[in-house]
C-alpha cells in the first residue's frame, strides 16, 4: 500500500481508503452487505480482477473489511464489511451529495446499475408520515430492480424485487432519479418517458417537495 507518509489524520486516512476503486468496493459492500467476489466484479463492472484482489487484501489488512468461507449451500468466500468499515458510510453519502450534480455532465456510455442509486435515496428521501403502515416501491431502470421501502420512519432500500409493491416507476435512472430527489414533478417525468404501475399519490410518503 502506497502512503502519503505524513503524520495528519486525512492522509493516514487516505492511505487505507484514498486508492482508485477503494470507495467503490466499499460502496458495493454498504447496499449489498455480505457479497462473493463475483458480486463484486459485477457491481464493478470495469474493474481488473488483479486490481480487485489487490484492493480486497489491503483493506482485509487494514481492518475495514474481512473475509469468510461460508458453508454450503453458499460453499465461498464471502466479504464484508467490518465496524471499522461501517464508519465509512456517513462519508460516502456525503460525497454522493457533492458529486450528484455532477451526473448532469455524464457521459452516455457510463455504467451504471440500479443498486448505485441507494445512497443518495438514502441520504435525500424521508419518511414523513412515519405513523402510518409500511409502503413498498420498485424501480426498474433497465438492469436489476431496487425496492424502497417506508417504514418506521425511515426510508430502507435493497437490490430485488419488491413484494406486493404499491407503486412500480420505470424509467431512464435520470428520470426516476430526478422525480424520487424532487427535481421533476410527475407530469414531467412522465413526459420524459417514465412509466408506472400503481399509486403515484404514495410517493408524497417520502418524496421531497418538487423544484420543477
Amino acid at each position: 500500500m502506497q502512503t502519503y507518509g505524513q503524520y495528519c489524520a486525512l492522509a493516514k486516512a487516505l492511505d487505507v481508503v484514498g486508492g482508485r476503486w477503494t470507495f467503490l468496493i466499499v460502496r458495493e459492500l454498504l447496499i449489498r452487505g455480505a457479497c462473493r467476489y463475483t458480486d463484486l466484479r459485477k457491481g464493478l463492472p470495469t474493474i481488473a480482477t488483479n486490481l480487485l484482489a489487490d484492493r480486497l487484501r489491503e483493506l482485509e489488512e487494514a481492518g475495514v473489511v474481512q473475509s469468510e468461507f461460508a458453508p454450503p449451500p453458499v460453499a465461498t468466500t464471502l466479504f464484508r464489511l467490518t465496524s471499522r468499515g461501517q464508519e465509512l458510510e456517513p462519508i460516502l453519502l456525503q460525497l454522493g451529495s457533492w458529486g450528484a450534480p455532477l451526473l448532469a455532465k455524464a457521459a452516455k456510455s457510463d455504467a451504471f446499475c440500479s443498486h448505485w442509486m441507494s445512497l443518495p435515496l438514502k441520504l435525500r428521501l424521508k419518511d414523513q408520515a412515519p405513523d402510518r403502515p409500511p409502503i413498498r416501491n420498485e424501480l426498474r431502470t433497465g438492469d436489476e430492480p431496487l425496492t424502497i421501502e417506508t417504514r418506521d420512519g425511515e426510508v430502507h432500500t435493497r437490490p430485488g424485487a419488491a413484494r406486493d409493491p404499491d407503486l412500480v416507476l420505470s424509467g431512464a435512472p435520470q428520470v426516476v432519479l430526478g422525480l424520487l430527489l424532487g427535481k421533476l414533478n410527475f407530469s414531467a417525468a412522465r413526459s420524459a418517458g417514465l412509466r408506472h404501475k400503481g399509486r403515484p399519490k404514495v410517493l408524497a410518503r417520502f418524496r421531497p417537495t418538487t423544484s420543477a
